[in-house]
């Protein structure tokens, strides 16, 4: 009984010992997101800062029937659908060709990380310089016989966004490739060799069972960083981009003008839209691993 009674009472002390050493992350997490975050919502609810009238959805529905913010978030959710799986899809690719015996393999890998270490500004003038209207784009046309394109007031604007946005992060999600294909287990790929499998077989049966962790942790980091393409686009063109106008151009305009709950809202139906879609990445993640598994 005794015995019973000391080890409670070690749980107990290595329980308060984890909760000191955990008290300054907490509290800052708690200090700098949760309660900024609680504010937020409460903005949302109310029809201003001044009256503090609780308000409820009014806010919401004055927001979806808003013309600027239906264009941001429709603008949003066409980039994010094509620069997330081409981010994903593209780096997995880099890293299976630098896991073969390629040539200039180095220079390859180098290409692809240089990004990393070059500003943001720096990464824009490049692309500037690229698709302006005497650049090298154009250059490039009219040598074929086609005619000059605006290429960041065209149609074609999101596609520039959109290469930019792999030049920067191909090189990050492929080395998070490479580091998950390191772990898989050779001696399941040299029993693979003798059964005779194709390349395509230990793919989709060895190689991507192993990978699907780190595939749903880069999917969620391309996801977030395509929420983040803001200073990208506004060095490329302004405030108002016509076929660039996203989320973040609204809730930066929206603080401009003081419009405190209108942008409140906007900030919590785009936290609920994040936290929806990591869910559903995180359910087909754990269904693909049990399915496999099985």
């Amino acid at each position: 009984m005794d015995g019973l009674r000391t080890k409670r009472r070690e749980k107990r002390k290595d329980f308060l010992r984890s909760l000191c050493f955990l008290c300054p992350s907490l509290l800052g997490v708690g200090v700098f997101f949760i309660l900024p975050f609680c504010v937020v919502v409460y903005y949302s609810l109310i029809d201003g800062v001044g009256s503090h009238n609780f308000v409820f959805l009014d806010n919401f529905i004055s927001l979806f029937q808003n013309y600027s913010f239906k264009l941001a978030a429709k603008n949003t959710l066409h980039f994010s659908v094509l620069a997330v799986p081409l981010a994903v899809v593209l780096a997995m690719v880099l890293a299976l060709m630098l896991e073969a015996r390629i040539p200039l393999k180095s220079q390859f890998r180098t290409f692809f990380l240089s990004p990393m270490m070059v500003p943001v500004a720096s990464v824009v003038l490049i692309w500037q310089v690229v698709f302006s209207n005497n650049g090298t784009a154009n250059e490039l046309l009219m040598l074929f016989g086609g005619d000059r394109i605006d290429w960041l007031q065209s149609d074609y604007a999101v596609y520039v966004v959109v290469l930019l946005f792999l030049w920067k992060n191909l090189g990050y999600n492929m080395i998070l490739f490479m580091a998950g294909l390191a772990n898989i287990p050779k001696e399941l790929l040299e029993v693979a060799d003798v059964e005779g499998a194709s390349e395509l077989y230990k793919f989709f049966a060895i190689k991507l069972r192993y990978l699907s962790p780190t595939v749903l942790f880069v999917t969620i980091l391309s996801l977030i960083n395509s929420f983040k393409i803001f200073r990208e686009i506004y060095l490329l063109t302004d405030d108002y981009p016509a076929a660039l106008y996203m989320l973040q151009h609204f809730m930066n305009n929206t603080f401009r003008s003081l419009d405190y709950q209108k942008l409140s809202a906007a900030a919590v139906v785009m936290a609920l839209v994040m936290v929806v879609l990591i869910l559903l990445l995180f359910a087909i993640e754990d269904w693909f691993g049990k399915d496999v598994e099985g």
